[in-house]
């Protein structure tokens, strides 16, 4: 796989070139944190620029004939790029809004871009079939190639079946749970069945499910509803029972009917529990359609993209695929914490923040 020399001759320009880069790098390193914002944003941009010239030598050069000299400054990189990640995170955002946000944006972004650089660099340099597991330049291209395609699958399984499906199971969940609040004899025969229906296996539902609705997204829709019912109900009884007993017995002495007390107490302190249910269901109805989406659909569909295009060894567009699902269920689940934290900010969880 490697050379027998420590540098082949194809490499020595791009490396001679590098050296001063990382040589600068490391020099500056440590003089960076102490020199205040600008300091670091050279130092990542000096490692940035770093990063771009080994891709560019390893996408210009064949994997036989790179030698360890490359992956030592691969290594070196890397490393840096941690570090640099380190000081950046350790920045107080609470001093500026606005460079808080930033900050808070370009500490995961660094990460990712990390990530993404030494899977690119493993993958192309060391010869991995694409098949098995394509670079991300690759499942990039995919992705531009596929974008009206990946536009109509994402309409089709979330725009759809998943905000279909989430809002009507987490909306039927809250209101069963009110209801079982209200009637407590049901909590004893309810609820057991709750949690034996939580267990039935999704890929033995959504055949079922199929058969009842059909094959477009409205039987993706039920198998989502059927995932997301539950854990709402649960979450909202167990955080309409977190009421404090001081609390209700302040509310009896105001003589606070039932309704009073559940919407300006009981409501309010089960908020977290809530928005908790809302967050673990907005992955689990995403997941949910997508595997119901196996078991017959149109010929469109995240779940019947990655099923068709995994049968042709595309495997370039089911990652393309398997981004899009990634970045909608991110996105989604950004939205609900987003949310949470505007309605729950007294919420000691997030005083320290």
């Amino acid at each position: 796989m490697f050379s027998r020399d420590w540098m082949s001759h194809g490499e020595s320009t791009m490396l001679i070139t590098l050296l001063p880069l990382i040589g600068s790098v490391i020099v500056l390193f440590r003089k960076a944190v102490t020199q205040g914002m600008l300091g670091k944003i050279v130092i990542s941009l000096m490692i940035a620029s770093g990063c771009l010239a080994t891709l560019n030598s390893v996408h210009s050069l064949e994997p036989e004939t790179l030698s360890w000299g490359i992956w030592l400054y691969v290594v070196t990189l890397a490393g840096l790029l941690w570090e640099v990640m380190g000081f950046w995170s350790k920045i107080d955002t609470r001093l500026n809004k606005k460079i808080g946000i930033a900050i808070n944006l370009l500490v995961p972004f660094l990460f990712g871009g990390m990530l993404l650089y030494l899977w690119e660099m493993l993958t192309i340099g060391f010869g991995v079939p694409q098949v098995l597991l394509p670079s991300p330049s690759l499942i990039g291209v995919a992705f531009a190639n596929s974008v009206d395609v990946l536009w109509a699958d994402f309409q089709q399984t979330f725009m759809k079946a998943v905000l279909a499906g989430f809002f009507l199971g987490c909306g039927s969940g809250f209101a069963v749970a009110i209801l079982v609040d209200k009637v407590p004899f049901l909590q004893r025969g309810l609820l057991p069945l709750g949690n034996l229906a939580s267990a039935l296996p999704i890929v033995g539902v959504a055949p079922i499910m199929v058969m009842w609705f059909g094959f477009d997204w409205q039987s993706k829709a039920a198998v989502v509803i059927m995932m997301t019912f539950f854990p709402m109900l649960v979450n909202t009884l167990t955080g309409l029972k977190s009421t404090e007993r001081m609390e209700l017995d302040l509310m009896h002495s105001y003589a606070a009917n039932y309704w009073q007390m559940l919407f300006k107490v009981r409501l309010p302190n089960a908020m977290p529990f809530i928005f908790n249910a809302l967050k673990i269901n907005s992955t689990l109805a995403l997941i949910g359609a997508i595997v119901a989406e196996f078991f017959g659909t149109p010929i469109v569909g995240m779940g019947f993209r990655i099923s068709t295009e995994i049968g042709r060894m595309n495997v370039d567009v089911v990652w393309a695929s398997i981004t899009v699902a990634a970045l909608s269920g991110s996105l989604f689940y950004a939205l609900l914490a987003f949310l949470e934290r505007q309605l729950t900010g007294w919420h000691p969880s997030f005083r320290s923040g």
